[in-house]
């Protein structure tokens, strides 16, 4: 073989090798090393609670129909009973939900106090004026004036008891008291209600005892892209995750708890539930989940399905790392029955589908980078000189 030959192909070698080199830095284009039933990369993983994360190769789990089966169990193990709860625990199954509170006063609201057969004393300021403005306003300080009584403290005391309190005053005035009292508007307490809602805001906690449900309707109902199932919760200074979603589906009444004073809803929306579909699809990307309800055949038939000219349907991961010990879960899809099992597969937020290429694919990708540099080198290497007799230098 001629010196320049020669050349010639150790330096097709070498960019051979180059691009080989060069393709294995492509971003999931090593999958093949999942084949190895777990996974090629130490992940961040916690045995426990207490333990702190340590890296682990996790275990590849095939995707069969036992373990389907034990994926519906645990889910109906896990999903929410109908019983009553509060914001500091959980009460024992198949208690009754607690009677709402009666509504306890507070400075800004206003009341009207009516004193039958003493108009003068339920109108003093005319029986034009509306029952707000002719009202009787709690001052600041928690206090009422009224005639024959004087000064009363009210805040925190409800109706029915501010009620007997004036009784006993006026009885010293007025034979056989009837006197009634009640809130004309309520203004010393409120919730906030934002995030994904049709009109966010604040809402005044009245007489009707207001719960989450209450809250969300009064405030428009939910948006578009709302999620049902995180509504977030923040009561001082501490958030509880509401799931209106399970209210709905599994009777979980017990999320639907009373708000207080000062309450922050906030309604979250839907980018959260979001699927990555990777890899040999036709069209790879992310989708987000109806109601966090979508399966593996889902998001495959939503990205296109599989790319039929480059995937190996006998490779598809599901890689799911959203909690302390991540997962990973393996679907032969050679065989179109496979389907059944991957419509049975019920993803999660954040999961992340892979459909790996085909080994030939693989290796037309790298002689489709190498072609064009061997056939430089090939012209090259025929190339004449007229410079120097037709020779090369």
């Amino acid at each position: 073989m001629p010196a320049k030959s020669r050349i010639a192909s150790s330096l097709l070698l070498a960019v051979v090798c180059a691009s080989l080199g060069a393709c294995a830095v492509v971003p999931g284009d090593k999958a093949y090393g999942l084949r190895d039933q777990q996974s090629s990369i130490k992940l961040p993983v916690r045995q426990s609670e207490a333990a702190e994360p340590a890296p682990e190769n996790v275990s590849i789990k095939p995707i069969t129909a036992e373990l389907i089966i034990e994926q519906m169990k645990l889910a109906a193990a896990e999903r929410p009973t109908a019983t009553s709860t509060n914001m500091n625990g959980r009460a024992p199954k198949g208690s009754v939900m607690p009677p709402a509170p009666d509504y306890k006063v507070a400075p800004g609201d206003v009341l009207t106090i009516i004193v039958w057969d003493h108009p003068e004393l339920t109108t003093p300021a005319g029986q034009y004026r509306a029952a707000d403005q002719a009202g009787t306003v709690v001052n600041e300080d928690g206090t009422i004036y009224y005639p024959y009584v004087g000064t009363l403290q009210v805040t925190g005391k409800t109706t029915r008891q501010i009620r007997d309190m004036l009784v006993r005053s006026l009885a010293k005035y007025i034979e056989k008291v009837q006197l009634d009292v009640r809130v004309a508007a309520f203004r010393s307490q409120r919730v906030y209600v934002v995030g994904e809602v049709t009109k966010p805001g604040l809402l005044p906690i009245t007489d009707v005892p207001m719960t989450v449900l209450e809250a969300v309707n009064q405030a428009g109902g939910f948006g578009p892209e709302a999620d049902h199932s995180r509504v977030l919760l923040t009561r001082k200074g501490t958030t509880y995750r509401v799931d209106i979603q399970a209210m709905y589906e599994n009777g979980a009444t017990e999320q639907n708890a009373l708000l207080e004073t000062g309450d922050i809803l906030n309604v979250q929306d839907r980018s959260f539930n979001k699927i990555f579909v990777l890899g040999a699809v036709q069209k790879p990307g992310s989708l987000v989940m109806t109601k966090k309800r979508s399966t593996l055949a889902e998001a495959l038939a939503d990205s296109g399905y599989i790319a039929q000219e480059q995937a190996n349907p006998k490779w598809i991961y599901v890689m799911r790392g959203g909690s302390d010990t991540p997962e990973l879960f393996h679907l032969d899809g050679s065989s179109p029955d496979a389907m059944l099992l991957a419509d049975r597969f019920t993803l999660k937020p954040r999961d992340i589908v892979y459909v790996d290429a085909a080994d030939v694919v693989r290796w037309n990708r790298v002689i489709t980078n190498v072609l064009p540099t061997a056939q430089t080198l090939n012209q090259t290497s025929a190339a004449r000189y007229p410079l120097f007799g037709g020779r090369q230098p």
